[in-house]
């Protein structure tokens, strides 16, 4: 690869788009441009990168026994209506329809189509367990695109499926493939944490998520560095909810009305009555696609984890209630409360509350809204005074709180999602039909699971964790190529040597960039650094008269060594 013509120049300075360390480097190196919102071109060196990476995803799948397939993009929308994911995915799902009129999903994951797959595949118990896998494109019609290659709408994700015949064989796939992606991200140069997370719409049973820390992450993650817990904030949970938090436990004192006026906040409610935050109950109004109004419920001192709740009430979105909405169902706002509503049972009429435990469980006596301006009730507690459609875990966990597990405190880090294993069971197989036989003959649900890994985004979270001042320090696994070669001086010499040391490291199985510009030589090794290739190999008059090479292994030292010593010096950098 020549840089006097590849497709992708080096910039001094990063787009002002560009925010984050990962993404200015990937631009400035002439790895990826941007064609549109979401939307980006992986140049050569990109392409390289990626493929590396893309070999060592395929050497692993293939060391427990994983088989690659391909499936289409653009997939029959009846797929997914069978298995209700299309309705679940909403605008993120990008929808067409063919020439005569039949309906059409460009494919943000493909759980659907391996599921078919598997209907009219498999048919016995004999053929499993089996491991497929892809590497393959899927767009995601994402509202906020953002830091570059980290959140596309078009991306290259390792996805792989396996099929077992129960749920012990999926435990053994699970173990399995969750070894072959740690060895992929070990191998690429990722430190990375393993976190319990939330399905979201892939549903199935357990999930973990491999994170990359960093400052650039949309995730917030929970880790207790006393016993390891670790787990994505949205599934996240802490010890200080319980019974006795704040000094405030079950009342027996009955229910009464106080006055209080120009109490409209959770603060001014407490200093009024003088008692801590966490002896309140807050009142917090969304409005849904799916419900309408969801009236979430928590202590005063909490704050409402919007992706719990939206799991719990099984809803999409969540916005901001209006003002009427809130009067309708019979609360006033600043002074709500479920006391005296007529609460939904299940799916059924009324209005559609979810109580934290921090207020199910064990913390009565807490003062709550009377829905009527300027008033509040004392001594409400649940179960007694008031229930509601749905109880669970719906509070942010807060850098502090006491790990559930241990007690010890849980710090708070953002952090980028980097793969992501499911246990499927049979939510995809049963609903498009997909059974096997068993021993005895009879019909079987095929038992799945599902892990991906994202190509584009491993790209940028691996230059956020190898650079330097002057560029990228690309892990020799992944690096677009092994040497940096250049030629200095405007004689002919150099210049014929280089091309002639080119062709042997090739010959010997190295990938080599050749910089045979017309450049200074300070433009020339300022580009070798933001490129950031593992070794930078110099050629010029000055060496050639002393017999010698120029050798600088990335953020390491020069040394000049003779030139028939030079293959094997870069042959023991490289496998360092």
């Amino acid at each position: 690869m020549r840089l006097s013509n590849m497709l992708g120049r080096t910039l001094r300075d990063a787009p002002a788009e560009a925010e984050h360390v990962g993404h200015k480097l990937a631009m400035r190196a002439g790895l990826a441009r941007p064609i549109a919102p979401g939307s980006y071109a992986l140049l050569p060196l990109g392409m390289a990168v990626a493929r590396r990476i893309e070999a060592i995803m395929h050497e692993e799948l293939a060391r427990i026994g994983g088989q690659e397939f391909r499936t289409p993009i653009v997939q029959p929308a009846a797929l997914w209506e069978a298995t209700g994911r299309y309705q679940e995915y909403g605008p993120l799902m990008l929808r067409a329809s063919d020439r005569s009129g039949r309906p059409l999903v460009v494919a943000p994951t493909h759980e659907e189509a391996v599921a078919e797959l598997a209907r009219r595949e498999i048919g016995s118990y004999r053929q499993m367990p089996a491991l497929i896998y892809q590497i393959h494109t899927k767009y995601r019609d994402e509202m906020r695109t953002r830091g570059g290659l980290m959140r596309l709408r078009e991306f290259t994700m390792l996805d792989a499926y396996s099929f077992d015949v129960d749920l012990a064989g999926l435990d053994k796939s699970y173990d399995a493939v969750a070894v072959a992606f740690e060895r992929t991200l070990a191998r690429c140069g990722v430190a990375y944490v393993a976190v319990q997370a939330s399905a979201g719409e892939m549903g199935g049973g357990e999930t973990r998520e491999y994170m990359a820390i960093s400052p650039s992450g949309e995730d917030t993650l929970a880790r207790c560095a006393s016993c390891g817990y670790a787990a994505n904030a949205e599934v996240a949970v802490s010890g200080g909810w319980g019974l006795g938090v704040g000094g405030w436990g079950m009342s027996s004192e009955a229910m009464e009305e106080i006055a209080t006026p120009s109490t409209a906040t959770i603060a001014d409610l407490a200093a009024l009555m003088d008692v801590p935050e966490s002896a309140t109950a807050k009142a917090v109004f969304f409005d849904t696609p799916e419900r309408g109004l969801v009236f979430a419920v928590i202590r005063g001192d909490l704050e409402v984890s919007e992706d719990k709740l939206r799991a719990v009430a099984r809803v999409s979105e969540l916005r901001p209630a209006s003002a009427e909405q809130i009067a309708a169902a019979g609360a006033v706002a600043g002074y709500a409360s479920p006391v005296g509503l007529a609460v939904a049972e299940g799916d059924g009429p009324g209005v559609f509350v979810v109580a934290d435990l921090s207020v199910a469980e064990g913390a009565g006596g807490l003062v709550a809204g009377a829905n009527r301006a300027g008033y509040h009730l004392r001594n409400v507690a649940y179960g007694r005074d008031w229930r509601a459609t749905a109880v669970a875990d719906i509070a942010a966990v807060r850098a502090g709180d006491p790990c559930a597990r241990c007690g010890a405190p849980l710090s708070l880090d953002r952090g980028v999602e980097i793969g992501h294993i499911f246990k499927l069971g049979d939510r995809y197989t049963r609903a498009v039909g997909a059974t096997y036989l068993d021993e005895a003959g009879a019909a079987r649900p095929v038992v799945m699971g599902s892990y991906g890994i994202g190509v584009e985004r491993l790209i940028q979270i691996i230059i956020e964790q190898h650079h330097d001042e002057a560029g990228i320090v690309w892990p020799a696994s992944v690096a677009p190529a092994d040497v940096h070669l250049m030629a200095l001086g405007k004689g002919e010499a150099p210049k014929a040597a280089a091309e002639e040391l080119m062709g042997e490291l090739e010959a010997a199985g190295l990938r080599v960039i050749y910089d045979d510009r017309s450049e200074s030589a300070g433009v020339k090794f300022n580009d070798a650094d933001l490129i950031g290739l593992p070794v930078r190999l110099v050629v010029s008059d000055r060496l050639l008269a002393a017999g010698e090479l120029e050798l600088k292994p990335r953020g390491g030292a020069a040394i000049k060594l003779p030139r028939a010593e030079i293959l094997r010096e870069l042959s023991n950098l490289l496998a360092k």
